[in-house]
C-alpha cells in the first residue's frame, strides 16, 4: 500500500490546479486537518481532563474550551493555506501522499496488535500454569493480573513499538498476520484434541488477531478495489463515470459514515469506544488475555484509517473524472 512510483501520477494539469482541483484538494485536506485535531482534542478532554468545546458552546468552560473549539476553523484554515501554497501539486500526487500516510498507519497497527498478542499470551499461559510468580516474583505476578497495570506497563510500550517497527518496514503485515491466526487455530486443534489441553487465552488470541485483520485491511482493500461490490451497472460504465460514482460514494457516504462512527464513539467517557479504552476493560475469563478494551479501539483505527482512504480516494475518483493521466484499474470483485 505505498504510492505509485509512476511518473505520470504525479503530473497534474498543465498551468496547475485549476478551482476544481483546489476545491477537492481542500475538502480533503480540510478532513484530514479536522481528523487530527479531532484526534487530540479527545486525548486532551478525556485522557489529560482539559475542559472540551461543548463546554464552550454550552457558555462553560475556561479559555482551554475555547481554544480547542476554536482549533477546527484554524485546522479548515491551514487546509485552505496548504492547498492554495502548492498549486502545482496534482490531484493524484496529493491521493498517494495521502495513502503513503495511511500505510505507515496500518502497518504501525498491524505490528501492534502482534507484538501485543504475543506477549498477552504468554503472561496468560505462565499465569494459568502458575509460572509467572516463579520467573518475576510474587508482586509482579499480582500486578500483571490487573488490567489497569498490564495496559499500561506492557500493552502501550509494545503499541509504540509497532508503530516504530513500521517506520522500518515496507509489507503492511496482514499476510503474515493471517499466517498466524491460521497457526493459533492450528494450536487450539492440536493441543485440544491430541493433548486435551485449551485455555481461555487460546481463543482470545485468536479473536484479537482476526479483528484487527478485518478491520485494519479494509482501507487497503478499499484502495485495492479487493471489496466484492454488488452492482448492476457499474461494471459497464466508463473510467469517467466510474470516476464520478466513486467521488460521489467517497464524498456522502465513506467519510460521513467515518466521521459518524467516531462521534458517537470517540466524544465522551460513556460512548461505546472510549469507555472500553479508558477503562481497560477486559473479559470476565479469570486467565484469559486482557485485550478486550484494545478490540473496542480497532472500530477507532478502522474509522480513522477508511476517512484517510476515502480522502484519497476522493482525489483519485475526480482525476478520474477529468481524465488525468495514471488512473488506476477499476476491476474489483463484483457480484452482479
Amino acid at each position: 500500500m505505498t504510492a505509485a512510483t509512476d511518473p505520470i501520477r504525479r503530473i497534474g494539469r498543465a498551468g496547475g490546479n485549476d478551482g476544481v482541483d483546489r476545491l477537492f484538494r481542500f475538502v480533503a485536506w480540510a478532513n484530514l486537518f479536522c481528523l487530527g485535531v479531532f484526534v487530540f482534542e479527545t486525548w486532551l478532554t478525556l485522557i489529560v481532563g482539559v475542559p472540551g468545546p461543548g463546554e464552550a458552546l454550552a457558555g462553560g468552560g475556561d479559555i482551554r474550551a475555547w481554544l480547542l473549539l476554536l482549533l477546527y476553523p484554524a485546522g479548515i484554515a491551514a487546509a485552505a493555506a496548504f492547498v492554495f501554497r502548492t498549486p502545482v501539486i496534482g490531484l493524484r500526487e496529493d491521493a498517494d501522499r495521502i495513502t503513503d500516510f495511511n500505510a505507515w498507519v496500518i502497518r504501525g497497527a498491524f505490528f501492534a496488535v502482534l507484538y501485543v498478542g504475543l506477549v498477552d499470551a504468554v503472561i496468560s499461559f505462565l499465569r494459568v500454569e502458575e509460572i509467572l510468580p516463579v520467573l518475576v516474583g510474587e508482586t509482579l505476578a499480582n500486578d500483571l493480573a490487573r488490567p489497569l497495570f498490564r495496559g499500561p506497563t506492557v500493552h502501550i510500550p509494545l503499541l509504540v513499538l509497532g508503530f516504530v517497527t513500521a517506520f522500518f518496514t515496507r509489507t503492511l503485515g496482514f499476510t503474515w498476520l493471517a499466517l498466524l491466526i491460521v497457526a493459533a487455530e492450528l494450536m487450539i486443534v492440536l493441543s485440544r484434541f491430541i493433548f486435551a489441553y485449551e485455555q481461555a487465552f487460546m481463543g482470545d488470541l485468536v479473536r484479537f488477531w482476526y479483528a484487527a485483520l478485518f478491520l485494519f485491511a479494509s482501507a487497503y482493500t478499499l484502495l485495492e478495489e479487493g471489496h466484492v461490490r454488488v452492482d448492476v451497472f457499474y461494471a459497464g460504465f466508463s473510467s469517467r463515470t466510474k470516476g464520478l460514482v466513486n467521488a460521489i460514494g467517497a464524498l456522502i457516504l465513506g467519510i460521513v459514515l467515518c466521521w459518524t462512527i467516531m462521534m458517537l464513539g470517540m466524544t465522551s467517557r460513556t460512548s461505546i469506544i472510549m469507555a472500553p479504552l479508558l477503562n481497560f476493560e477486559v473479559t470476565q475469563t479469570g486467565f484469559g488475555m486482557y485485550v478486550k478494551y484494545l478490540m473496542a479501539g480497532f472500530l477507532a483505527i478502522f474509522a480513522m484509517t477508511m476517512l484517510i482512504q476515502f480522502c484519497a480516494m476522493l482525489l483519485d475518483a475526480v482525476a478520474d473524472r477529468r481524465g488525468d493521466p495514471g488512473a488506476r484499474e477499476h476491476d474489483g470483485a463484483s457480484v452482479s
